[in-house]
């Protein structure tokens, strides 16, 4: 995955906080740049010649020295046009501009619920609040052998970097139904608000409303087939670090597990093993994505929770960390990961790495061997295998 930031000095960084998708890349549509963000909104320094190893290898060019100065607009540059400068872009996801604008590139159709022809899962679609847009998509599964049996319930939330994605989108129905089949679960994954329209916390927001709104089990489905004493959360990169928060906030369900796919976690100094300009951009981001609500940048507990007590109360019995050995965040994830299991918590944790893989690899090859095995190794957790 490419990621380019436009003005000056050239760097090579590794990025891979952003979930892979198969999609093409859309012609830009100017309808749908965004509102324009009060500085600051971009505020992160990139150092020069910063190089590091990774699949995925981007260009990124800033303006800022060393010493972190904004960016400068060059002399004869209008105003405007300074506002029209591209600040970041991954192809396939996303441009911002240096005016806090974005343009989404991901492909933007939406699957309607239904039967899926290739698994038999069901999955409809429920609003929860009309006027902030919250809703979610429940897939049930046909393999009930016990027309009275119930079902282990998985909230997931889908990743994108807090910008992007949906849970109708084709890469997560797609996911949503096959996880459905293989774990044999009644799954909801949550539609939740995206920045920089609705900054964070409003994703945590939806997300925390929507899992209590399945912990009431108010939906027939829910009601019938789901077994609400075995609640688990779920999620891939950005919906891993929602996952997590939802174990950390007050007032929650019991939930017996959690697993987390390649969680985007990160902070204001690399860690060993970790590209050095990666936890910069995900600062950039991260302050994109809060429009400066963020306490102490990307060390805000949320985004960096390594150091966070909170950890010693996680509201699970068991976690499942997982990684892809090529992806950027492998080493943050292993720390992620160390740090669960020597804080005191009194739950189980589960580590899964797999060789020769990136980031949320799983999401655009569903059907290779490693897929496969990660697939697995989630259903035999939520079994308890």
């Amino acid at each position: 995955m490419a990621t380019t930031i436009r003005s000056g000095v050239t760097i090579t960084i590794c990025t891979a906080w952003a979930a892979i998708r198969p999609c093409r890349r859309l012609p830009l549509d100017r309808t749908r740049r965004l509102l324009q963000l009060q500085p600051p909104y971009l505020s992160t320094a990139f150092s020069p010649q910063v190089r590091c190893q990774g699949v995925w290898r981007s260009r990124v060019r800033c303006t800022s020295d060393t010493s972190g100065a904004p960016p400068v607009t060059a002399p004869g540059t209008s105003d405007a046009a300074a506002a029209d400068e591209v600040l970041l872009e991954t192809p396939g996801s996303f441009r911002i501009y240096r005016s806090g604008k974005i343009d989404r590139l991901n492909d933007p159709t939406i699957l309607p619920a239904g039967v899926d022809e290739a698994t038999g899962v069901a999955s409809k679609d429920v609003v929860l609040d009309a006027g902030t847009g919250l809703s979610v998509r429940l897939y049930l599964p046909n393999k009930l052998q016990d027309a009275s049996a119930k079902l282990p319930v998985v909230v997931y939330f889908h990743g994108g970097a807090f910008l992007i994605g949906s849970a109708r989108d084709p890469t997560y129905h797609k996911y949503l139904n096959a996880l459905a089949s293989a774990a044999g679960v009644l799954a909801v994954s949550v539609d939740y608000r995206l920045a920089p329209e609705h900054p964070l916390p409003a994703a945590y927001d939806d997300s925390w409303a929507a899992l209590r709104w399945v912990a009431s089990a108010q939906d027939e489905w829910i009601a019938d087939h789901g077994n609400a004493s075995r609640l688990f959360v779920a999620g891939d990169s950005a919906g891993a670090n929602i996952a997590h928060e939802m174990l950390v906030r007050d007032g929650g369900p019991r939930i017996e597990g959690a697993v987390l796919l390649h969680p985007w976690f990160s902070g204001n100094a690399a860690i060993e093993g970790e590209p050095p300009a990666a936890a910069r951009v995900t600062g950039l981001l991260w302050s994109y994505a809060c429009r400066g609500s963020a306490a102490g940048g990307a060390d805000d507990p949320r985004m960096n929770p390594l150091a966070s007590p909170a950890l010693e109360r996680l509201a699970c019995a068991r976690m499942l960390v997982t990684t892809g050995l090529e992806d950027g965040l492998a080493a943050r994830n292993r720390a992620y990961y160390d740090a669960v299991a020597a804080s005191g918590w009194r739950g189980r944790a589960a580590w899964l790495e797999l060789e020769g893989e990136g980031h949320v690899f799983f999401l655009g090859k569903l059907e290779c061997d490693n897929a496969k095995r990660l697939m697995d190794r989630v259903a035999a957790f939520i079994a308890d295998a």
